[in-house]
């Protein structure tokens, strides 16, 4: 059986209702630990079918850290490290703002996120401050984004790394997802690649997903351009399209963020068990 991946990327869900945020599971201060907690008696069930990877804001990787131990099977990863690191004999810690990648490794991550269409568009704002924008700024970008990645793999970090096109560049899609690929490529020496197909134009309420067809034909591109590596899909992984990604050979997992999209919106460890039990039955079928 080939080996899943389901990721979580938890963005700001930590920040309680009535301040604006969705986080109506538990006080931030254990915010990370009842997620923990919430998930790992019900995963021990799919060990050895899939990787389970949760990616925590900053503040709750201590915390998170500390369930993880005490659960294990979960992985903690962190959203992103900066481009630049802490070196033996250099720069031992000037990096106020930045997370680099010892820093993250030091309090127990062993994957990150990097490229999310968010990440992108924040370092396109800072670029279009200056004047710099269309194909220069995306090719800025992805430069950034390689310097991540190859910080990231000196520390033997795992990189999820997400790729996609926004609605304007939907015609050339080989075009600008090649170009984020090969950024990639040239810089990812350690530790794992799996690359996250993010469609930008379908992430949004009202927006018309991707369908199979779709899917496929580019899961299948970017693995023919990889030469083989894992494509999950970074769209959102839900319980009401579990099923048919699963269907979908060339997809090995997918990524998770928001588990209830109306009502009180959030992330809820059991929902979340949900569309794993979904996806990985259903991948079990192929």
């Amino acid at each position: 059986m080939t080996l899943k991946y389901i990721f979580v990327n938890l963005k700001r869900f930590d920040v309680p209702a009535d301040m604006g945020g969705v986080n109506g599971l538990a006080p931030p201060v254990t915010w990370a630990r009842v997620i923990i907690n919430g998930v790992a008696d019900g995963l021990k069930k799919y060990d050895g079918r899939a990787a389970f990877t949760f990616f925590f804001p900053e503040a709750h990787l201590l915390e998170a850290a500390a369930a993880v131990r005490d659960k294990g099977l979960i992985s903690l990863g962190c959203q992103g490290v900066y481009w630049d690191d802490i070196a033996q004999g250099g720069n031992f810690g000037s990096f106020t703002s930045c997370r680099p990648a010892a820093a993250a490794t030091a309090l127990g991550c062993t994957a990150v996120i990097i490229g999310h269409c968010e990440e992108r568009r924040a370092i396109a704002a800072v670029l279009g401050e200056g004047g710099v924008s269309g194909d220069a700024a995306a090719q800025a970008v992805n430069r950034v984004l390689g310097r991540e990645i190859a910080a990231a793999n000196a520390r033997r970090l795992s990189v999820l790394y997400c790729i996609g096109e926004k609605a304007e560049e939907q015609e050339r899609w080989q075009e600008v997802l090649s170009a984020q690929i090969d950024v990639a490529l040239s810089v990812q020496t350690e530790g794992p690649l799996i690359i996250a197909y993010e469609p930008v134009w379908a992430i949004g309420p009202g927006k018309t997903p991707p369908d199979r067809g779709r899917i496929e034909k580019i899961a299948g591109f970017i693995q023919e351009k990889t030469k083989g590596l894992p494509v999950v899909y970074g769209g959102g992984l839900k319980a009401d399209n579990a099923a048919m990604l699963a269907s979908i050979p060339e997809i090995s997992g997918g990524l998770i963020a928001l588990t209830r999209f109306s009502g009180e919106i959030g992330f809820y460890p059991e929902e979340y068990l949900e569309i794993v039990g979904l996806y990985l039955n259903g991948a079990e079928k192929l």
